[in-house]
C-alpha cells in the first residue's frame, strides 16, 4: 500500500523592513540652530583673523584689512617676533605669574571659602558682605595704593612684587563657598568621629570633593592673568622683566601699528591656553552643571 506525501511548499518571503520616518525639524529647532551656528561664526570670525593676519604682510595687512583671504602667504612675521622683542623670556615670565597665581589662589581661595561656609565666629558675615562689596569695586582703583607699597617694599620690576598680590581673590572665595555650602555635613561628622581634625576634615575631604570648582578657579585665575596688560606694565616696566601682553603692546606705536609680529605673538600667546582648556574642559563643564546643585 503506497502513502501519498504532501508536497513541499514554498516558505512565504519576508516581510520588508519599514524604513522608520526620519523626524522633522521644527520651526524653533531650526531658529535655534541658525541662532547657534550664526553666534558661532561671530564668535570664532576674530580668531580666524587672528590666524591670517599672522601670516600676510604689512603691506596687505593695511591694504586690505577687512579681508581674511592672504593674498601672499608669510611665516616671517613668526620669525621676526623672536627678535623684535625678548619673546622668550617674556614667555616664561608670563608663564611663571599666571601658573604661580592660578595654583596658590586655589589653595588660599579654597580654605578661606571653607571657614566662611563650615565655621562660625563673630564677624563671619561682615567679612562676607565686606567680600561681596569689594567685587563692585573696579580692581584699577587699588593700583594706586598696591603700587606705593611696593615701591616702599621695593618690589617693583621683581617677579614677588608682581604675583603676591594676585595670590587671593574675592570671586574665587564667594564661588568656592557657595560649593562647599552645597556639600552635605555628614562627610565632615563622620570624620570628626573617627577622630580627624578641622585641617585633616579639609585637607583630605573637602579639598578633594571640589575638584571640579577647584578646576573653575584655576582656569579663571589663569586666562585672567595670563591676558592681563595693566598691571605688568605698572609693576614690570623693563621689557625683560615684563609679561608676554605688556611686550606685545610695544608694537603698537602712537601713528603706525605693526600687525604682522603683534599677530604672530598673539597667536603663539593663545596656544597654551587653548591648550589648558582642553585638558580640563570636563572637569569645568561639570563644575559649572553641579555647583548649582544643593
Amino acid at each position: 500500500m503506497s502513502t501519498l506525501t504532501a508536497p513541499p511548499t514554498a516558505a512565504s518571503p519576508a516581510p520588508a523592513p519599514t524604513a522608520k520616518p526620519r523626524p522633522r525639524l521644527s520651526v524653533g529647532t531650526l531658529l535655534s540652530l541658525f541662532v547657534v551656528s550664526a553666534a558661532a561664526v561671530v564668535a570664532l570670525l576674530p580668531l580666524v583673523w587672528l590666524l591670517t593676519a599672522s601670516i600676510r604682510t604689512q603691506g596687505d595687512l593695511t591694504g586690505n584689512p577687512s579681508t581674511i583671504i592672504p593674498s601672499e602667504v608669510t611665516l616671517q612675521n613668526y620669525v621676526d617676533i623672536w627678535s623684535m622683542i625678548p619673546f622668550g623670556r617674556q614667555f616664561l615670565n608670563t608663564t611663571i605669574f599666571a601658573l604661580t597665581v592660578a595654583c596658590v589662589s586655589v589653595v588660599i581661595d579654597s580654605m578661606a571659602a571653607y571657614a566662611l561656609a563650615r565655621f562660625r565666629f563673630r564677624g563671619r558675615t561682615f567679612v562676607f558682605v565686606a567680600l561681596i562689596a569689594s567685587l563692585l569695586v573696579p580692581i584699577q582703583v587699588t593700583f594706586v595704593p598696591v603700587y606705593n607699597l611696593l615701591v616702599d617694599l621695593g618690589w617693583i620690576n621683581t617677579l614677588h612684587g608682581l604675583i603676591i598680590p594676585r595670590i587671593a581673590d574675592a570671586f574665587g572665595i564667594f564661588f568656592l563657598r557657595q560649593f562647599f555650602l552645597a556639600m552635605p555635613r555628614d562627610l565632615e561628622d563622620a570624620a570628626r568621629i573617627d577622630g580627624a581634625g578641622e585641617f585633616q576634615i579639609f585637607r583630605r575631604i573637602m579639598f578633594p570633593l571640589a575638584g571640579p570648582a577647584l578646576v573653575t578657579i584655576f582656569i579663571f585665575n589663569l586666562v585672567n592673568n595670563w591676558n592681563d596688560l595693566l598691571w605688568p606694565l605698572m609693576v614690570m616696566p623693563d621689557q625683560d622683566t615684563t609679561t608676554l601682553p605688556a611686550g606685545l603692546s610695544m608694537f603698537r606705536g602712537q601713528y603706525t601699528v605693526d600687525y604682522g609680529p603683534l599677530m604672530a605673538g598673539a597667536t603663539l600667546a593663545l596656544i597654551p591656553m587653548i591648550i589648558a582648556f582642553i585638558v580640563v574642559q570636563r572637569r569645568f563643564i561639570e563644575s559649572i552643571a553641579t555647583t548649582g546643585i544643593k
